[in-house]
Formats: structure tokens, C-alpha cells, sequence
């Protein structure tokens, strides 16, 4: 890469994201970023170290004033209300680039250098509040609803300031159009687990249960997948991550469900591989983990909307349904072991996931916003 006619040097590439507190497939893209362009800092509001991917250690990272107090640490929704303005008011490190890897906060960092947003959704708390609000704590909810309007012209305004916009799905280009009015390409996120790494067996568990990973969250639907697999007889279900507190109510049907959390990458790839079944019904921007486990030649019960439909393709490497509810999700399992798969054609379609190609179409554009940017002067 180039910053010039005549500058041979490579460029300056400053990662901004929203905030860093979780093991969930934004922060795999942000690592991703970071490993695209050698050299390159990440600003985000709050780092929590011990609740994310330890990869970040190995980068510097500048955290805004919100990642002082240990409240925010511990759950960064809590900050929404001035979130805004710990980006806009932020003094970031010089760089010739930003890439704000942004889903409502990141995309309006300070800076003067031309930023490259990759957005993963604009905001739900601004665009999609009856699904997202129930999310948030409700110390937050009033003043998120008091700072409305304030909040959507800021964003707004963040987002003409962008050089340019990328989507991680076809749904999210669509939704940046009716939010920003503005064109964006799609670069759909990278699969970056290793499959060829050691594998720990997860003690108790057998192979050939179904799989979901996922955040106790609302949308996630959670609930209606413990629910289809406690009236699928036979059937066996992990969970990675917390369950909901009424996500399994009957006592039989709770020997068949096992929730296990903070799993390390061995244990990651060997839910992964020795799952019959990857399900996975929430409304997805992209999803990540029917990737992942497509690259270890595990099938998807998926939902067949949003983003899970630039990422898969029904009868040949998942099966999808039409709604995230108990008995659509029953069915699926009833179709899904009545398919046969072929594992190397799941690892396949993986594979034009990968984060090589990814790293390729990110540093194509920055070439481009550089090149651009000083013919312009």
C-alpha cells in the first residue's frame, strides 16, 4: 500500500470500535483488522481485558474516559447516553486512516484523517429500539429515550463524515441506506478460527448433541431453542453461554441441556466439530458461528432471514426456518436429521469466508481512500 505518488511508506492505520468487553464476533473482526495492517492501535471507550479474546494484549490499545470507571467496565450499556461524546471529544493517535469497526458509537470518533466505517448494524438503540431497549439497563433507558433525538443527529452526522461505508451483510447495506441515505459495499466478516488447532473435549458432554452459541440476550431466542429440543425427543442441546432463567423448565428436559461458558479456543473447536448441529434463530446482522462451524464440517439449523442469508445456502449447508418460534424450530430438527451433508463442501463454502480474502478488500480500499485523498490535494 501506498500513502502517494512518491510516498512509498506504508500508512498509518488507526481501529476504532465501540467498546471491547465481550468474546463475540465483533471483537474477532477487530483483531482481524488489527492483523491486516502491522502496526496499527485500536481507541475504543472501555476495555475489559479479562472479558474478551486475550489476543487484544498483544496490541496497544488508547480507552476513552468511560473505560476508567469500573461501572462501565462491567457493562458498557450502561454509558450509552455519553458515549457520543466520549467519541466526538476523543484526541486519538495521528494516523493517515481510520477504520471504525462500529454498530453507533465508533464511526463518530475526533479525527481529521478520512475514516472508513465498517458497520455491523447502525445503531439499534437509535433505528430498532422496541427490539433493543429491553437490552439495555434501566438506569439507561430514560435518558437514552430523553437523548433521542439529539443522539440520531449526532449519528447522522458521524456518518456523512465517513470517506466510506461497508457493510457485513446485505441487510445492514440495505439499512444504511434507509438510515444514512448512503451506498456501501458488502465485505461479509472473516472466519478466523483455527480448525487445525488442539481440541479439548468439554467433560460430560457426548458428541452428536445440537449446538447453539450465543449471549442471553432477547433476540436470540434462546428460550425457543431449549423449548424445540425438550420436545424433540432423543435430543440433546448445548448452550455456550448463559441460559435464560426460563429457558428450561422441565426436569427431564433439563438432563438434555447443558449450558457451559468462557470455554477456551481447544474447547471452542471441539464444540464446534463434534456437534451434530449448529441452531442458531436470532435476528442476525451477519452471525459468525454458522461460518465457523461450517469450517469444521458441522451443519446449520438457521433462521432463513438477515444476515444468515449471505452466509448460507438451505439444503446444502443448513437448513433453514421461517421464524425463530418452538415448533418452527422443532421442524427444522425434524428436517435437519432427515439431510445428509457433506462435510467437505461445508469446509469449502467456509473457506470463501476467510480472513485472507477479507484483509485483501479492506487494504484495496484503504488504497483507495489514500489514493484518493491525496489526488484531491
Amino acid at each position: 500500500m501506498s500513502i502517494g505518488p512518491g510516498d512509498k511508506r506504508d500508512p498509518v492505520v488507526l481501529i476504532a470500535h465501540d467498546y471491547v468487553t465481550q468474546r463475540g464476533g465483533a471483537e474477532r473482526v477487530v483483531l482481524s483488522l488489527l492483523d491486516a495492517f502491522p502496526g496499527s492501535e485500536l481507541v475504543t471507550s472501555v476495555y475489559a481485558p479479562e472479558a474478551t479474546f486475550p489476543e487484544f494484549a498483544n496490541y496497544r490499545i488508547h480507552r476513552l474516559w468511560p473505560g476508567r470507571l469500573g461501572v462501565f467496565r462491567k457493562d458498557p450499556r450502561r454509558a450509552m447516553p455519553a458515549l457520543a461524546s466520549a467519541f466526538g471529544f476523543a484526541r486519538p493517535p495521528r494516523a493517515d486512516v481510520v477504520i471504525c469497526s462500529s454498530s453507533g458509537w465508533a464511526h463518530g470518533l475526533n479525527t481529521d484523517a478520512p475514516k472508513i466505517i465498517y458497520c455491523h448494524t447502525p445503531a439499534r438503540w437509535l433505528y430498532q429500539l422496541e427490539d433493543y431497549l429491553p437490552e439495555i439497563p434501566k438506569p439507561a433507558r430514560l435518558p437514552v429515550r430523553a437523548l433521542l433525538p439529539f443522539l440520531r443527529r449526532w449519528d447522522r452526522k458521524a456518518a456523512k463524515e465517513a470517506a466510506v461505508y461497508i457493510a457485513n451483510s446485505s441487510i445492514v447495506r440495505d439499512r444504511i441506506r434507509r438510515s444514512y441515505g448512503r451506498d456501501a459495499e458488502v465485505i461479509n466478516p472473516p472466519v478466523v478460527i483455527d480448525v487445525d488447532g488442539e481440541q479439548e473435549p468439554i467433560p460430560g458432554v457426548e458428541p452428536g448433541y445440537l449446538l447453539c452459541v450465543s449471549r442471553a440476550r432477547g433476540y436470540k431466542n434462546v428460550t425457543a431453542i431449549c423449548q424445540a429440543v425438550a420436545d424433540s425427543p432423543g435430543e440433546r442441546l448445548v448452550v455456550v453461554g448463559p441460559l435464560p432463567p426460563d429457558a428450561v423448565t422441565d426436569a427431564e428436559a433439563a438432563q438434555r441441556v447443558t449450558a457451559v461458558s468462557r470455554l477456551s479456543d481447544a474447547q471452542m473447536r471441539w464444540v464446534y466439530s463434534n456437534a451434530a448441529a449448529l441452531i442458531a434463530v436470532s435476528r442476525e446482522d451477519f452471525g459468525l458461528t454458522p461460518i465457523e462451524a461450517y469450517a469444521f464440517g458441522t451443519p446449520a439449523i438457521l433462521l432463513g432471514a438477515y444476515g444468515y442469508l449471505d452466509s448460507s445456502i438451505d439444503g446444502t449447508t443448513c437448513v433453514f426456518v421461517p421464524s425463530g418460534d418452538t415448533a418452527a424450530i422443532k421442524d427444522g430438527i425434524t428436517r435437519f436429521r432427515a439431510t445428509h451433508f457433506d462435510p467437505e463442501v461445508l469446509k469449502a463454502h467456509a473457506e470463501t469466508f476467510s480472513e485472507a480474502h477479507f484483509h485483501e478488500k479492506l487494504r484495496r480500499i484503504v488504497d483507495d481512500v489514500l489514493t484518493a485523498g491525496s489526488t484531491s490535494r
